[in-house]
């Protein structure tokens, strides 16, 4: 089932989005020990994978539907690629975002014509203030991560990896609210020979992990990490998936993601954002278990606020 919606999704997006390239570094593959694949999402158009699922889930609304417009609620990313998928298709945007947002990542959501109303810094008041725009609008709801279409729509870029490198053991990829890393290990089990998919998770957000490991979705106390697009938890379509074809989650500190996320800056002359950096921390915290291993790391964006840098 899987199989052909990753295909048909990626014929149907194809006009919209970049194909990314996929890098290497010599000195990174002696430093973890692997031949490692990066797969550049930070090329992406608006500069992340979300761009993908955002386009698809509009892309398969019917024309009534798009005629009233979309609505989401997102500080960062998934706000930036729904606002531009909506433009490029015509679409109107609801974007609900806290008032806590960065101004840089409003800033972007205006720039690609999403409207902006903004709420409280808590997930009930954005779902409330979602949930009402879209009762008073007619919008479409589109949730950042949880959203099937848009999961599939995430999948495609491990696709393309996989179809560029189709001898690789496993891929990485950071682990928020779960789409990402549910797509690529749909990608990986249905295009991959035994292509194993691990995610990279921090300490201080480590809700996917505990999930992981206790088969039930679990919660965050705290999120005080600078891996700011991997706050989110599971949602109750992307758990199954990683339950059933994620091989694994490793957790990985605060400096252990400066430190790769710097690596990733000096040796692949990119911008890569501090989430993007949790895979390739994984990958080296446990470089033992992967050494000469063929390993594919999705580098999942690259909006950077430049004023904040870590280094």
């Amino acid at each position: 089932m899987y199989r052909n919606q990753l295909l048909d999704c990626h014929d149907r997006i194809k006009p919209y989005i970049h194909r990314t390239p996929v890098l290497t570094s010599r000195l990174l593959n002696e430093i973890s020990g692997a031949k490692l694949f990066f797969k550049c999402e930070n090329f992406q158009r608006m500069g992340a994978y979300k761009m993908r699922g955002a386009t698809n889930a509009i892309l398969l609304l019917s024309e009534e539907e798009r005629a009233k417009g979309v609505v989401t609620h997102s500080s960062g990313n998934f706000a930036q690629a729904l606002s531009l998928a909506a433009q490029s298709l015509d679409v109107k945007a609801y974007i609900v975002m806290p008032s806590n947002a960065p101004k840089v990542k409003k800033a972007a959501v205006s720039q690609y014509g999403g409207h902006i109303v903004e709420c409280d810094p808590t997930i009930e008041s954005r779902t409330a203030a979602a949930n009402k725009i879209a009762l008073e609008t007619g919008a479409t709801f589109i949730h950042p991560s949880n959203d099937m279409n848009v999961i599939i729509g995430q999948g495609t870029a491990a696709m393309e990896l996989l179809e560029d490198y189709p001898g690789l053991d496993y891929i990485f990829a950071p682990v928020g609210g779960g789409g990402l890393i549910a797509g690529t290990a749909l990608s990986a089990h249905y295009f991959g020979d035994n292509c194993k998919v691990v995610g990279g998770e921090p300490f201080e957000a480590d809700d996917a992990y505990r999930s992981f490991h206790s088969g039930k979705i679990e919660s965050n106390d705290t999120t005080n990490t600078i891996a700011d697009g991997l706050k989110t938890v599971l949602g109750d379509n992307t758990f199954p998936i990683i339950r059933k074809y994620v091989h694994d989650i490793i957790r990985v500190t605060e400096d252990e993601i400066i430190s790769a996320m710097r690596l990733i800056w000096e040796r692949l002359k990119i911008i890569a954002e501090p989430s993007s950096a949790v895979a390739l921390a994984a990958v080296i915290r446990e470089k033992d278990d992967y050494r000469g291993k063929s390993v594919g790391i999705i580098i999942s964006g690259g909006n950077v606020d430049l004023n904040q840098l870590p280094f």
